[in-house]
Order: structure tokens, then sequence, then C-alpha cells
């Protein structure tokens, strides 16, 4: 059937589908609005002075996922704690009744905070904590140790409303949203390996920038997912294994790579070229297929798959490799076709070991 004679899916399907496709967005979405509906109902009953830093916090407090929640609730409350210490400090020991004085006292706040806040940017709270102690007491008439009270108060209430929300709402661990990186990221290094290789083989030259730079953000996401679950993990909140051992071996596949991205493309001597092509057009499927597979493995808690067709493709290349270098073909080679030459079986070589631990580390995520 033609593409113009095929039926297009129902509305319903379609919406069901984008729906699947941005579940976590969709949660977030749920999860701070339920956030902060509930901290302004708090503020109200509990008659606190300024509902707004509460429903503020809870927003703050909000994350993705539970390990992220906590690092921000963590981070967040320490800094509304030195900030309200060093503000209400200021308020109490330095009087500040006429304007000049008021902006002396300002700037003493916020300089040395603001400082502080430059080398670590998740306190960036800190010199508004300061200013919002020392400002509100003018505008509401209020003592500063009473504004300090509140200001701890309301950052309170809205990190807590804001972390049980994120424990009871949908809630989202950060070790499966780094199963999930994971499991993309091999899948891009499977597939950036089958370009390369065609390329070597006669194919057209992929933009080696581009694939370096996708699996590169691909990398500090799975990144920032790992060390949100390392947040779970002390906290307790997840049994899940330790994210270190398999973010340094998608790293490791991805230095494979870029190594790959620099050698392939060298021009061989044809009985070189004869030798190693039919080995080097075997690889790429079986390392595709046991990436791909791994990824499918992670996402299901399975076992990783088998690595025979692997070490059957490598071994291959290794000996064709080990051949051509014993009959002294590279030396009819230019000095640089002959190092990218040497490059590639290096990489290749490399990637063979990686894809061991690749194939360690799945299964030690799998087991838990």
């Amino acid at each position: 059937m033609s593409d113009e004679l095929k039926p297009s899916p129902a509305p319903l399907t379609q919406i069901r589908a984008a729906a699947y496709r941005h579940r976590l967005q969709l949660i977030l979405a749920l999860r701070v609005t339920v956030s902060a509906l509930s901290s302004l109902l708090i503020a109200q009953v509990a008659h606190l002075k300024l509902p707004l830093w509460a429903v503020l916090t809870s927003l703050i407090v909000t994350q993705m996922s539970l390990g992220r929640s906590i690092k921000v609730a963590t981070d967040y409350l320490m800094g509304t704690l030195a900030g309200v210490a060093y503000g209400g400090a200021l308020a109490i020991l330095i009087p500040h009744q006429s304007e000049f004085a008021l902006f002396a006292v300002l700037a003493l706040a916020i300089a040395p905070l603001a400082f502080i806040a430059a080398f670590k940017a998740n306190f960036n709270v800190l010199p508004i904590t300061a200013i919002i102690v020392l400002l509100v007491p003018s505008m509401q008439h209020v003592s500063p140790v009473a504004s300090a009270m509140d200001r701890v108060l309301e950052v309170t209430v809205g990190g807590l409303i804001g972390f049980l929300v994120s424990v009871l709402v949908f809630p989202s661990r950060a070790h499966a949203l780094t199963t999930d990186a994971a499991a993309d990221t091999l899948e891009l290094v499977a597939d950036a390996l089958s370009q390369l290789l065609d390329h070597h083989c006669g194919g057209e030259r992929p933009d080696v920038r581009e694939i370096n730079a996708k699996i590169g953000a691909f990398l500090t996401k799975l990144n920032a997912t790992g060390a949100e679950a390392e947040h779970e993990r002390t906290a307790r909140l997840t049994s899940g294994p330790d994210t270190g051992p398999l973010l340094r071996t998608l790293l490791r596949l991805r230095h494979d790579i870029v190594i790959l991205g620099r050698a392939v493309g060298c021009e061989m001597p044809p009985e070189v070229e004869t030798r190693l092509t039919p080995s080097l057009q075997t690889i790429a499927p079986a390392v595709g297929d046991f990436l791909h597979a791994s990824g499918t493995a992670l996402r299901a808690r399975q076992a990783p798959p088998s690595l025979e067709a692997v070490e059957t493709a490598f071994r291959a290349y290794s000996d064709a490799f080990g051949a051509v270098r014993r009959d002294g073909l590279t030396r009819t080679m230019s000095s640089e076709d002959a190092e990218r030459f040497f490059a590639l079986g290096f990489a290749l070589e490399q990637m063979r070991e990686h894809l061991k631990e690749v194939h360690r580390v799945v299964g030690e995520w799998t087991q838990n």
C-alpha cells in the first residue's frame, strides 16, 4: 500500500503516543501543580506572613527526580538559614532608619553573599534571603527577628511540601532515569560505530563532529542523573547499584568513538583493503546488536546479552590485522595513513575491552 493510501493514526492514538513520549514532563507538571496548590493551602491555614515564598520554595524543590529534589531541598534550606542568620545579624546590629544607612547595610548584605554564591551556584539563595530579611521589616512593620523567623518557616513549609509531593505523587527515581539515559547512550554509540566503519569500508563520510557532540550531550545528561541517583543512595531511598562504573564505561566508549573518528578513512593499499574490509564489515553489526541488546537489558533489568558474536568479529579482524603487519603490507603507506591505520587497530582493540566492561556493568545493574 502506498503512503498516500495508508490511513493516518486516529487523533486519540496520536495523543496517547505523545503523552507516553512526554510522560516524564507531564508527571513533573502535575507534581509542580500539586506542590504549589498544597503549599499555598498550608501557608494560608498556618497564617504565614508571605505565602508567596512557601509556594516558590515548593516549586524550586519539586524536581524531575527524587534525587534532584533531595539535593535542591538541602541546598535551598542551608542557603536560607545562612542568609537569614547573616541578614538578621546585620539588621539587628546596624541601625538603618535613614535611607543612606539602609543602602549601606544592603550593600554589606549583598556583596559578601554574592561573592560566596559565585563560587557555589547552588547557594544563589543567600543574597536573596538576606535582602528579604532586611527589607521586609520596613514594609510590614515587623522586627528583624520576626522577619527572619517568618522566612525560615515559609521556606521550611515550602521545602517540606515540595519534597513530600516528589515522594508521593508519581515519584521518578533517578536510578530509573539513569538506566534510560545509559541505554540511549549505548544505542547512540552503536549507531556511531556503524557510520564510522561503513565510511572506512567505502561508504559516505559521516559528520564526526556532530557524532561526538551528540554523544557528549547524552553523557552530560547521564552524569547529571547519575549524581541524582547517588543522592538517593545516600538518603537510602533506593537500593540501586553504584552509578560510577556504568558512567566510566560509557565515557570510555565515547573516547573509542572519538579515536575512531580520527582514524577511519585512511587510504590503504588495495591488498590491505581486500584483507581487512570483510572482517571490518562484521564488527559493526555484531557490536551494534550487542549494544542495542544491552540497552534493552538495562531497561528491562534482564541479564546482559552474550559477547560471543562480538568476540568472533574482533578476533577475525585482529587475525587479519596481524597478518597484514607480518607480511609488511603497510610499508607502502604514507606516514599519516600508517599512523591512522594503527590508530584504527588500537581503537578497535580498546573498544573490544570496553565492551567486556559493558557486559559486566549491565549484569551488575540487572542483578539489583
